[in-house]
């Protein structure tokens, strides 16, 4: 006999054997058992999860003798017939090779013949959304109103796809995608019969990477006992599947938590040269994150993580060493690093600089001393902030021999000069020259005394924060992402035209986005617009900020909601 690969051999003949979709069962066994079913269905779902096969199972309960039965009896002719495939009764159609009206209207012909020997003549269309929208409107009149003994299911990836006629003519179910615990049982019923000799890891391996479709699983186990000699080891379903051990993802979070940035680049370096995917790496990586937020708010529940009890209890002993914030500020650094190697041609650049800034130990004060390059250790002063005397505005700005160039290359560093403030703080200073500072690891940049006229104000701060709601509603009709990231931001302080917009601190992400130069000029004619002034923005983290833009019923997002919905905001 020819061989039969798993994922035909172990799909599902009959309603108890469907896995993962007991709302779905349920209801299609009520409407058997009452004689309430539609004329036409819409299986809607993702790959793998038993759309097709449910249908099947439909179409036997349907046509077998003793039937319409909620337990196909699988030996009559009618059942054998659906099985094999070759049934008079049941057509099977593939809506991508079958989508113009042509094919269309051959179907509506054929419609109106009775079924040779079952009671029902079942269509089922796969994929249905790759009809052409000539052919749906061919359809229409007959899928409203076909004849009694018709029976129409639709098989879809992509319901929103479907057109709404078509739609509001069946009844939809949506199928879910199946839980590894669901897959991991399944798999452990498969190598049973089988008689497979697998390590116990490998299963919830194959479950992890199937991302929720028990075809996909099936696949990848028939796949691996082709591969492995006898039994089959974890390190076979690594290298068949290309994904990234747990042992890895938890020893790189270990030294991303001890801070060992050496050990991190070193870890990441042995899985490139196993051959390993920079792209999986880092989706792993996420989800690893993720993982751990999920384990440290639900105190290791395997139902929200979705992963064996024990490694559930494992992910929640690590997370006790994370916060939550620092957690997010990681999911954050790496998203933004995804995003970055989207834009360039290598992944691996980017992901050795954001695991050396997540490894990277901050030191609490300046280091007093350093070593030469010629490997000598030697000291460096480190000057204490020298005051600035803001009292003599009508005098011109005065340079001390030695002092740091950095103010005297560009005219506008004057704005950088706080009012109130008698002495210059990094933190003051725009982007670009911050960086500057913080560059300089053998060297300190000493501020010297001047004599400044600050800038005045070309609009009150005040206004500004009134008018912040307006610019974003504003932007979300030209750029919605745009006016999202700046609707978590707030202005702070303006020097002359320089508008300082500060972020919390789990928000670095929204702030590189709106660093983007087209972004930022987006921000800056809103602003200009909306203020009747021309404006430049500056954009900062500050833990100050906790709490943006307090009334949440200015949120385009939240307000299109509340009107989509009739919904009114309990609390902001």
């Amino acid at each position: 006999m020819p061989y039969t690969v798993f994922a035909l051999k172990w799909r599902p003949q009959d309603f108890e054997s469907i896995i993962g979709q007991d709302h779905i069962v349920g209801t299609l066994k009520n409407a058997i058992a009452k004689n309430r079913l539609a004329h036409a269905y819409l299986f809607a779902g993702p790959r793998g999860v038993g759309k097709t096969s449910t249908a099947r199972i439909l179409a036997k309960a349907l046509n077998c003798q003793e039937g319409p039965t909620l337990t196909p009896c699988q030996k009559c002719p009618s059942c054998l017939e659906i099985n094999q495939g070759r049934s008079m009764d049941v057509i099977e159609i593939d809506g991508a090779s079958n989508r113009g009206i042509d094919e269309i209207r051959a179907l509506r012909e054929n419609v109106k013949f009775s079924p040779t020997h079952g009671k029902y003549k079942v269509y089922i269309i796969d994929e249905v959304h790759q009809i052409t929208a000539d052919g749906f409107n061919a359809l229409l009149k007959t899928l409203e109103e076909p004849p009694e003994f018709v029976k129409f299911i639709f098989a879809t990836t992509h319901p929103q796809k479907v057109i709404p006629t078509i739609i509001s003519r069946c009844q939809r179910m949506d199928f879910r995608r199946i839980t590894v615990i669901e897959i991991i049982a399944q798999l452990e019923k498969i190598v049973h019969q089988e008689k497979i000799t697998v390590d116990v890891e490998v299963l919830a391996a194959i479950a992890r990477s199937s991302d929720g479709s028990l075809r996909d699983a099936e696949s990848v186990l028939d796949q691996l006992v082709s591969f492995s000699k006898g039994n089959i080891s974890l390190a076979d379903a690594i290298s068949v599947l290309g994904m990234v051990e747990a042992d890895v993802l938890f020893g790189l979070t270990d030294k991303i938590i001890q801070k060992d940035a050496p050990g991190a680049l070193k870890l990441f370096n042995e899985i490139i040269d196993e051959g390993k995917d920079p792209g999986v790496f880092l989706v792993n990586l996420i989800e690893h994150f993720r993982n751990l937020m999920v384990a440290k708010v639900s105190q290791a529940d395997a139902k929200l993580v979705d992963l064996p009890q024990e490694i559930c209890d494992r992910l929640f002993k690590q997370s006790q060493r994370l916060s939550l914030d620092e957690i997010f500020a990681v999911f954050n650094i790496l998203v933004a690093t995804q995003e970055m190697t989207k834009r360039l041609d290598s992944q691996r650049i980017p992901l050795e600089i954001s695991l050396v800034r997540l490894a990277q130990s901050k030191p609490d004060k300046p280091q007093s001393s350093g070593v030469s390059s010629s490997g000598h250790s030697h000291k460096i002063q480190t000057p204490s902030p020298v005051p600035i005397n803001l009292s003599a505005p009508d005098q011109p700005p005065v340079h001390k021999p030695g002092a740091s160039n950095l103010a005297s290359n560009k005219q506008s560093r004057t704005n950088i000069l706080p009012q109130a403030e008698n002495t210059l703080k990094i933190d003051d200073l725009p982007i670009q020259d911050k960086e500057d500072f913080q560059s300089a690891s053998t060297a300190t940049l000493t501020v010297v005394k001047e004599t400044v006229t600050p800038l005045p104000e070309v609009i009150p701060l005040e206004k500004v924060q009134e008018s912040w709601n307006n610019v974003v509603n504003s932007l979300s009709r030209v750029k919605m992402s745009v006016s999202t990231y700046l609707s978590e931001g707030e202005p702070v302080k303006i020097l002359g035209d320089l508008v300082t917009v500060a972020f919390p601190k789990s928000c670095s992400l929204h702030k590189e986005s709106l660093e983007i130069k087209e972004n930022k000029q987006i921000v800056e004619k809103a602003v200009s617009e909306i203020c009747d002034v021309h404006l430049r923005v500056n954009f900062i983290l500050s833990a100050e900020v906790k709490s943006i833009n307090p009334d949440a019923r200015s949120n385009p997002f939240i307000k299109s909601a509340l009107e989509m919905f009739g919904g009114r905001v309990v609390r902001d």
